[in-house]
C-alpha cells in the first residue's frame, strides 16, 4: 500500500510507526509547503506543495497520487481536513480512500460551537458553551455558570488561544479584541479528569473498532504530552454512542471530561492525534487497521484491548540535512 500524507510538519515519530507496521514493498510519500519539515525526511519520497489554500493545491495532490500509485490519503493538520473531504469524490474516482471524516461531519468538527450545538440535540453530554459575550454574560447573571470560564478560539487548533478568564472585564475585553471566541463552563474540581481517546472509525462499516483511553497528565500548546492509559466500559459506551451520530472514517482524536461521575464529549480531531504514538506504542496499531479496510476487509472490534497504566512521555528529536538550493527539498549531509 502506498500511503500519502499531506502536512506532515513535526510529526515523525508518527512516520516511523507507520513505516514499522507496513507491509514490505509498502511506500510513505510525504507534502509540504516547506523543505523545513522535518517529518518529509522521514517518508520514502517527499514533494514541497502550494499552500493547502491555493488554487492549484488540489491539483497537485491529485498528480502526486497518479505519479505514486496512492491508495489512501491523509493530513495531519485541522484546516486541510475539510479540503480533502469536500475532494473525496476526486480522490476515489482514482480508487483512493480518504481518511478523513465526510463533509458535513468535518464542518462539525472544524466549528466547536457548531459541535456543541449539534451534540445538545442529539443529547449528548458536552460542557456548556457560549458562542458570544451576551450570551455567556446572561448564563452569567442568571446563575447557569460562574467565573472563571474557558475561552477558546471557535475554529481553532492545538490549543492556541485557549485559556482561563477569572474576570467580567477580562471576558469582554476577550471577545471585542476577537469575536470568533467561544466560552465554555471550566471542567474542573475534585474528581473532574483531563482525557483523551484515540479512536479508529472503520472505513468499510464506519463503526468505532478501536477505542484507546488516556488521562492526561501533562499538556502544552499541540495537546497532551504525558498521558497514561485507562479503561472504562462506560467510556466506550458513551463515545460509541456519541460517535454513532456522526460520519467519520479512519482514525480521529476525541477530548473527554469526566465530571461528577459521568463523561462529557469536548470536541474531536477527526486526524491521527499527537498522542495516538501512545496508542501505538500500547499496541493498538491503526496502521494494520487502515490497511486491511484497503484491502476490502472490514474490522472486527478491539476496543479495549490494551493494558491499564501505560505512561507515555514525549521528548524532541531532531533531523539533520543540507541544503541545496533555497525552496527545496534537503539533501543527506
Amino acid at each position: 500500500m502506498n500511503y500519502l500524507m499531506c502536512s506532515v510538519g513535526r510529526r515523525g515519530e508518527l512516520m516511523k510507526d507507520f513505516r514499522a507496521s507496513m507491509e514490505a514493498g509498502s511506500r510513505i510519500i510525504a507534502t509540504d509547503n516547506s523543505p523545513y519539515a522535518p517529518a518529509l525526511y522521514l517518508a520514502d519520497k517527499q514533494y514541497i506543495v502550494p499552500r493547502i489554500d491555493a488554487l492549484e493545491y488540489m491539483n497537485t495532490l491529485l498528480d502526486i497520487c497518479v505519479k505514486e500509485k496512492i491508495n489512501a490519503v491523509t493530513t495531519f493538520i485541522d484546516p486541510e481536513i475539510m479540503v480533502l473531504a469536500e475532494n473525496r469524490e476526486r480522490f476515489a474516482a482514482l480508487g483512493i480512500e480518504v481518511l478523513a471524516p465526510y463533509t458535513e461531519t468535518a464542518k462539525l468538527c472544524f466549528d466547536k460551537y457548531e459541535m456543541f450545538k449539534y451534540l445538545r440535540s442529539c443529547g449528548v453530554r458536552t460542557p456548556m458553551t457560549w458562542g458570544t459575550f451576551a450570551e455567556v454574560k446572561a448564563a452569567l447573571d442568571g446563575g447557569e455558570v460562574s467565573l472563571p470560564v474557558f475561552v477558546k478560539p471557535r475554529t481553532g487548533s492545538g490549543s492556541v488561544g485557549a485559556r482561563k478568564v477569572f474576570d467580567l472585564d477580562t471576558l469582554h475585553a476577550a471577545f471585542e479584541q476577537d469575536p470568533s471566541l467561544i466560552a465554555q463552563e471550566l471542567m474542573t474540581g475534585d474528581g473532574c479528569f483531563d482525557l483523551d481517546a484515540d479512536i479508529y472509525v472503520d472505513t468499510i462499516s464506519h463503526k468505532p473498532v478501536a477505542i484507546f483511553s488516556k488521562r492526561k497528565i501533562s499538556t502544552t500548546i499541540g495537546g497532551a504530552n504525558k498521558t497514561i492509559s485507562f479503561k472504562d466500559e462506560r467510556l466506550f459506551s458513551f463515545a460509541e454512542e456519541a460517535l454513532s451520530h456522526f460520519k467519520f472514517n479512519g482514525p480521529i482524536d476525541v477530548d473527554f471530561f469526566y465530571k461528577n461521575g459521568e463523561y462529557y464529549l469536548s470536541e474531536v480531531n477527526p486526524r491521527f492525534g499527537g498522542a495516538y504514538l501512545h496508542a501505538y506504542g500500547a499496541g493498538v496499531d491503526f496502521i494494520k487497521l487502515i490497511d486491511r479496510n484497503l484491502r476490502g476487509q472490514a474490522n472486527e472490534s478491539i476496543i479495549g484491548q490494551y493494558d491499564e497504566g501505560i505512561v507515555m512521555m514525549m521528548y524532541d528529536s531532531v533531523v539533520i540535512k543540507r541544503q541545496t538550493r533555497e525552496n527545496e527539498i534537503l539533501t543527506d549531509v
